[in-house]
């Protein structure tokens, strides 16, 4: 389905509403490349470096919505690789309550942000920089002249890290955007045995690629039935690329299809009564030994209790007494990468095309969804007691 929708003169796609979404799902192999070369640069490794300091007493990550999923995601690859306590933290809870969640400085600030112009992300780093001085700023953003890119250049206190401006979505939902930056903000690994290598970045390029090209008929296929609801699960830092995928198809879908993201183990404390017959459960499995022993138990338990329409099982070496007969596997062939990145980025996107055929089939515009209601920059509102 993938060759006949590419296959599609230019003008068609954008009548259908797809273009910009499907043209930034399928750059995200080549973009991971240029990500990785441009963080292995010099100038970006000494901004990564002059940020981070000699080593700071806690990084917090923050964004909103799809840029605090990446933070979450980050966190406990950060925080292994870095040695220091790492949190994400939601930009507008830093707004709201910084005083309360804000952990004792001096630490330093990772803003995460597609533009950089959502009111809060601003916000944030004007309310810090006046109110915890001692803390240091890391804006990593996808759009050079946004204001979190432009407002702080003469404050030493702040460090930005522009990515390639291909990177910068049109769409009003996140996709490449979204892996770049998390591919960004493991950049401040690049000095520790954690760091990101070419290889890792090469078998995630390649087996998201071969997702694309032998798979995606597959997914195309599923997204065809009946979905009313999906859950999405991951553990440790695929938490967080689970609730980024739940957010693609409730963004995608204008909310026809409702979903719930959930850790594997936390599913059986009450969200399993989510599931219903139209219900899709996407697994992102992790490619650790021993955490996937648990996953897979769990899979096996909502086989035998014959829950669910259908799992799309993301990870490599499935046991062959996982998956049903009306499940679908894929399988990147990522997991002897020395990381989980790759495993990861393969998940959010195999979350990002079926979302995206979900929108299809429900006859929606998946680049601008939810027409009068979302917006790709959310709009301007009051920053209360913070001086700009």
């Amino acid at each position: 389905m993938l060759d006949a929708l590419k296959g599609q003169p230019a003008e068609v796609q954008q009548d259908a509403g797809y273009a910009d979404t499907l043209q930034e799902i399928l750059q995200q192999p080549a973009t991971w490349q240029g990500t990785f070369d441009l963080l292995r640069g010099a100038a970006a490794r000494q901004r990564l470096a002059k940020a981070l300091g000699s080593q700071p007493g806690h990084v917090v990550l923050t964004g909103s919505g799809s840029s605090m999923y990446i933070g979450e995601t980050l966190a406990p690859l950060l925080q292994s690789g870095l040695g220091v306590p790492v949190q994400a933290i939601a930009a507008g809870t830093l707004l709201t309550h910084g005083s309360s969640v804000l952990p004792p400085g001096p630490g330093l600030l990772v803003s995460l942000a597609r533009s950089g112009d959502s009111p809060e992300s601003a916000g944030v780093v004007s309310a810090l920089l006046a109110h915890a001085p001692a803390w240091r700023h890391l804006v990593i953003t996808c759009n050079a002249n946004g204001k979190l890119a432009t407002l702080y250049r003469d404050d030493p206190r702040v460090t930005v890290l522009v990515l390639d401006e291909r990177t910068n979505d049109r769409s009003l939902v996140m996709t490449s955007s979204f892996t770049n930056l998390l591919l960004g903000g493991m950049g401040l690994l690049n000095d520790t045995r954690a760091a990101l290598t070419a290889n890792d970045v090469t078998r995630a390029a390649s087996g998201v690629q071969r997702i694309f090209d032998t798979q995606s008929d597959a997914l195309a296929s599923l997204a065809q039935r009946d979905i009313t609801s999906a859950v999405y699960l991951g553990s440790g830092a695929a938490f967080g690329a689970a609730r980024e995928g739940a957010l693609k198809m409730l963004e995608m879908t204008g909310g026809k299809v409702v979903t719930l993201a959930e850790t594997f183990l936390g599913l059986r404390h009450g969200p399993m009564s989510f599931i219903q017959p139209s219900t899709v459960i996407v697994a992102l499995l992790s490619p650790d030994p021993a955490v996937r022993q648990y996953e897979c138990d769990v899979l096996r338990e909502l086989s035998r209790k014959q829950l669910g329409m259908a799992k799309i099982v993301v990870g490599d070496d499935v046991p062959a007494d996982v998956p049903g007969a009306t499940d679908v596997c894929i399988t990147p062939s990522v997991s002897r990468s020395d990381t989980e990145m790759p495993s990861i980025l393969a998940g959010v996107v195999v979350a990002q095309s079926l979302a995206f055929f979900r929108c299809l089939a429900l006859g929606g515009r998946p680049d601008a969804p939810s027409q009068g209601v979302l917006t790709r920059v959310v709009e301007d509102f009051a920053i209360h007691g913070v001086s700009q």
